[in-house]
């Protein structure tokens, strides 16, 4: 919670986001009502829009912790990355995300397209440039973009069958590529 947030505030949006993911268990997020969601999570109809635009809105913000946890993957190295040793977070992360899978694939399209793959896409290219500045390499617009558009495409590929990969797998191959872009652009 920031601060100045108000408690209610975010305790409804917690209940409404539980209550996403528990109906976007059952069935695809295209047959989930606003109807369903409010009478799980217990609040009225007027309260869900007062907090979201549309079921859609309370998807992505349902989502951002995966958004969060690609981010941190990435970039959950220390020192010069190894191409032939992704961080073990990786591999967690494309495990992870089988639970919610449907709906992910219902905000990322394949190819990298959708809400979800917006949100990655900007928050990847953020945290490329802080990492590049970190590491003391010459920002470069090109390596950011490259870096996000790979995973968040390689990523919805895979969520959407693509890319016939186990998670180990794909790590590693998500991870040489992510090198060779920051290699490419020293």
């Amino acid at each position: 919670m920031t601060a100045g947030q108000d408690p209610r505030t975010v305790r409804t949006r917690g209940r409404l986001r539980d209550a996403l993911l528990a109906e976007c268990a059952a069935q695809p997020l295209e047959k989930v009502s606003v109807s369903a969601v409010v009478r799980r999570a217990g609040v009225g109809r007027a309260t869900f829009y007062l907090h979201y635009e549309d079921l859609q809105a309370l998807a992505v913000d349902a989502c951002a912790e995966v958004v969060r946890d690609a981010v941190e993957a990435v970039h959950a190295y220390e020192g010069i990355p190894d191409p032939e040793a992704p961080p073990s977070a990786l591999a967690q992360f494309f495990t992870s995300v089988t639970a919610h899978a449907e709906l992910y694939r219902g905000l990322l399209q394949a190819g990298g397209s959708g809400p979800l793959a917006e949100l990655l896409h900007r928050e990847l290219r953020t945290r490329s440039r802080l990492e590049r500045d970190r590491a003391g390499l010459r920002h470069s617009q090109a390596a950011d973009s490259a870096v996000a558009a790979t995973f968040t495409g390689l990523f919805a590929d895979w969520l959407h069958g693509l890319i016939d990969a186990e998670p180990d797998a794909l790590s590693r191959q998500v991870w040489r590529l992510l090198i060779s872009i920051h290699r490419t652009f020293p």
